[in-house]
C-alpha cells in the first residue's frame, strides 16, 4: 500500500503591530490617535517638562525606532533621522525607547504562541513563524470554508497574545514562510490574511516587487530601471533572463520566489552566533574632550552585553568594537581571549585593547560591543586551532591613541 501523501504545508507569520509604539501607547493610552514617534534617549526625554516633547523641538542625530500608524501616515518610518521625521510631523510626540519592556513583552506574546503552537521560528523581538502543519483541528473545515479550522486557530493565537500583552499582532498564513511574511503585512493591524497558492496571481502578483522579504533597495531599483515593477511581472521574466541581470543563485531565486514557491523549513532552534550592543550618540564625540563620556557609555554597553549573556545562559571568547566616525567611515576590531567569559570586567578590558588599535584622531558618532565565538556556560570546550590575536593596523600612531579613551583604561590594560 503506498505511503500517504504528504500533507500541504500551513505555515503562519506573525508580526506585532507597531510594536515599540504599540508598548508605549499601552503605558500612556491618553496618547492612543496621535502622531507618536519612538526614538532617541531616555536622558534627552528627561529634559523635556511638563508636557509631552514634541518632534519639532528635537535637535540632534537620533533616528526613529517606530512610529505609530498616525505619524506613518506622514511619511515617517523606522530609521528615518529624528530631524528629518520633525520636518514631516513637527507635533508629533516623541517618546524614548525602553528596550528592557520591549524584551519584557516579546517573551510574553511568544510565551502565549507557544501555549498553542509550539513550532516557533525566533526571527526578532517583535515577529516570529509558526509551523502549523501537524497541529489538531488546523485541517477542519468550517461550513463551506475548507481552510476554516486554520483561521479559527490564526484568531485563536491573536486573542491569546492580546490577552497577554494587550496588544495587537498581525498574522499571516500560507503555504510557505515567504508568502506568509508577505501576508502578514497585508492588512494591518490587527490582520489575518490567508493566501494559498492558488491565490498567488490575484492576491500577490499585483504588489511591488519589493514587498518580496530578500529583494532589497538595490534589486528594487535595478529591476524598476528594467521595467520589472510588480510581483506578477517578475513571476512572467525568464530565469536566464534574470541570471544574466542579478546573477545565478539570485536570479534563479528571484524567480522561485515571485512564483510563490519557498521550501524553508521552520527553524525551531538556533545557537545565537554572536551579541553585541550599540549607540549612536546625539552629537559627535572625541576621545580627547569627551572621554569620560565615551567611558561611561562604553562600560555601560558592556554590562548590557554581559547581561544578556547572563541571561541567556552563554559565555564568548572573542570580544569585538565597532565604531562610526563623523565622516561615516565604520571599523571594526576583535580580540579572541585564552578562555570564553560574560563577565562586564573582562569584556570591558578586552574592548579597551581593541580601542587602542585604532586611529582615534576623527570624532566618534557610534560606539558598539561585540561577544562572539559563543557557547553554553557548563558546555564542554570544543578542541580547536587557536588563532593568533590580530596584529595591530600599521597605521601610524597618533596623539589620541597615545591618550587613554577611557579613564581606567591604562590600569585595565596592565
Amino acid at each position: 500500500m503506498p505511503a500517504p501523501a504528504p500533507l500541504p504545508r500551513l505555515v503562519a507569520h506573525l508580526d506585532m503591530d507597531a510594536f515599540y509604539a504599540s508598548v508605549e501607547l499601552l503605558r500612556r493610552p491618553e496618547l492612543r490617535g496621535q502622531m507618536v514617534v519612538v526614538g532617541g534617549s531616555r536622558q534627552r526625554a528627561a529634559e523635556f517638562a511638563g508636557d509631552w516633547p514634541r518632534l519639532g523641538d528635537y535637535t540632534g542625530r537620533g533616528v526613529v525606532t517606530t512610529a505609530t500608524y498616525e505619524a506613518r501616515a506622514r511619511g515617517i518610518h523606522s530609521g528615518m533621522g529624528l530631524m528629518k521625521a520633525a520636518a514631516l510631523a513637527p507635533q508629533a510626540v516623541l517618546l524614548p525607547a525602553d528596550f528592557e519592556e520591549y524584551r519584557r513583552l516579546s517573551r510574553a506574546f511568544k510565551a502565549a504562541v507557544a501555549e498553542m503552537a509550539p513550532d516557533i521560528e525566533d526571527r526578532g523581538i517583535d515577529e516570529i513563524y509558526i509551523e502549523l502543519t501537524h497541529l489538531p483541528r488546523v485541517r477542519d473545515a468550517v461550513g463551506h470554508d475548507p481552510l476554516g479550522g486554520a483561521r479559527a486557530l490564526a484568531q485563536d493565537l491573536k486573542n491569546n497574545v492580546r490577552r497577554a500583552t494587550g496588544l495587537s499582532c498581525s498574522i499571516g498564513l500560507a503555504p510557505n514562510k515567504l508568502l506568509a511574511k508577505i501576508c502578514s503585512d497585508l492588512d494591518k493591524p490587527d490582520g489575518l490574511t490567508v493566501v494559498m497558492a492558488d491565490d498567488v496571481p490575484t492576491h500577490i502578483w499585483p504588489l511591488p516587487v519589493r514587498r518580496i522579504n530578500g529583494i532589497g533597495p538595490k534589486a528594487g531599483a535595478k529591476l524598476d530601471e528594467l521595467g520589472v515593477h510588480t510581483i506578477g511581472e517578475l513571476a512572467a521574466c525568464a530565469p536566464d533572463w534574470l541570471v544574466t541581470h542579478f546573477g545565478r543563485s539570485h536570479g534563479l531565486w528571484m524567480h522561485q520566489a515571485a512564483q510563490g514557491r519557498d521550501d524553508r523549513p521552520v527553524v525551531t532552534y538556533s545557537e545565537p552566533v554572536s551579541m553585541s550592543r550599540e549607540t549612536t550618540f546625539d552629537r559627535d564625540l572625541h576621545a580627547r574632550h569627551d572621554k569620560a563620556a565615551l567611558g561611561a557609555i562604553f562600560t555601560r554597553l558592556c554590562e548590557q552585553v554581559a547581561g544578556d549573556l547572563q541571561r541567556k545562559g552563554y559565555v564568548g571568547r572573542t570580544i569585538g568594537i565597532k565604531l562610526r566616525f563623523d565622516d561615516f567611515r565604520s571599523v571594526t576590531r576583535d580580540l579572541t581571549l585564552p578562555a570564553p567569559t560574560a563577565q562586564a570586567e573582562a569584556i570591558r578590558r578586552a574592548g579597551g585593547l581593541c580601542l587602542k588599535r585604532v586611529d582615534l584622531t576623527r570624532r566618534l558618532r557610534l560606539l558598539g560591543v561585540r561577544v562572539g565565538s559563543l557557547s553554553k556556560v557548563g558546555a564542554r570546550p570544543v578542541a580547536r586551532r587557536e588563532r593568533p590575536s590580530p596584529a595591530p593596523d600599521p597605521t601610524p600612531v597618533t596623539v589620541a591613541q597615545t591618550l587613554p579613551l577611557f579613564p581606567d583604561d591604562d590600569d585595565s590594560a596592565g
